[in-house]
């Protein structure tokens, strides 16, 4: 286990910003931390990348009882830059904070900025960078010294969909190489990019799992049926139908109730009915997540 979380909290004052709080990541492993705004998010994040001191709670990172931030790549929500700099100069001074000799930061500076899509960029002044160039270059200098935990805060949400993509499709590729933290509120992207997720509500953790094990967990069955048939008096007259939404006279989706899958097409081949589409729905992770921030 690469990093291991029990009961963490942070308290200002009278206000519990993380209650309790409880994961584990493992090596390679792509995690989202989801949530609305004020849930806890970057109060967590700065916690586990040690820019927080916690109120109570332990986090053990690869056995040990204290973060190597050498091991830690940290891109907060808004990065902050030096626009007289160019993209070349600040991974250089980045990376002599982070102790990298100077054979190590030529060649660690050139690679991140080839990986990144700026290594054209790479002597023109962050100034005139746009946000996804500049969300591409905070990628880069939180990889500079091989991180083996990624920690991103909200890394798209200022984005436009260019820069968005951009940034998605560099996280796909990294998950390849080391393990990924990121907070998101847009469903989407967790959705593209991660293999588990954890959501807070309210500073307290509402669900952990997959995304599979999310969605069949806490999404119940819905079937579409379209029929030439008008169907409202029909479903009515269905005792093992648990709810209905007509979205025409004669197409439904219906939730049934437990064991009666079966049994909804088989009345409608006994009545005789030209069925057009009969099919389970596929469920969004925004079904699943309001499923659970609702409860």
């Amino acid at each position: 286990m690469l990093l291991t979380v029990e009961k963490l909290s942070k308290k200002y004052k009278e206000h519990v910003a993380v209650k309790e709080l409880t994961l584990n990541i493992e090596h390679n492993q792509c995690v989202a931390l989801l949530g609305p705004n004020g849930s806890g998010k970057t109060t967590t994040l700065n916690m586990l990348s040690g820019l927080l001191t916690p109120t109570s709670g332990k986090i053990v990172f690869q056995g040990g009882t204290t973060i190597n931030r050498q091991d830690i790549g940290f891109l907060p929500q808004y990065p902050a830059f030096f626009s007289w700099m160019t993209a070349i100069e600040y991974l250089q001074f980045a990376g002599k904070l982070s102790n990298l000799s100077k054979r190590e930061l030529q060649n660690k500076s050139n690679e991140m900025l080839s990986f990144v899509g700026l290594e054209e960029a790479k002597n023109k002044r962050i100034g005139g960078f746009s946000g996804g160039m500049k969300q591409r270059l905070g990628l880069a200098q939180a990889m500079l010294h091989d991180p083996k935990l990624l920690i991103l805060d909200e890394p798209v949400s200022a984005l436009d969909p260019t820069g968005r993509r951009d940034v998605l499709n560099i996280m796909m590729e990294l998950k390849k190489k080391m393990a990924i933290l990121f907070s998101t509120h847009v469903l989407h992207d967790a959705e593209q990019v991660c293999d588990h997720i954890i959501m807070l509500k309210e500073g307290t953790v509402k669900w952990a799992g997959s995304l599979d094990s999310l969605r069949k967990r806490k999404i119940e069955e819905t079937f579409i049926l379209s029929t030439e048939e008008k169907l409202e008096d029909w479903i009515k007259s269905k005792e093992y139908v648990k709810e209905y939404l007509l979205t025409s006279p004669t197409s439904a989706e219906i939730k049934l109730h437990e064991a009666s899958r079966n049994r909804l097409l088989e009345d409608c081949i006994t009545n005789h009915m030209t069925i057009n589409r009969f099919e389970v729905k596929n469920h969004t992770l925004e079904d699943a997540y309001m499923e659970v921030v609702n409860q």
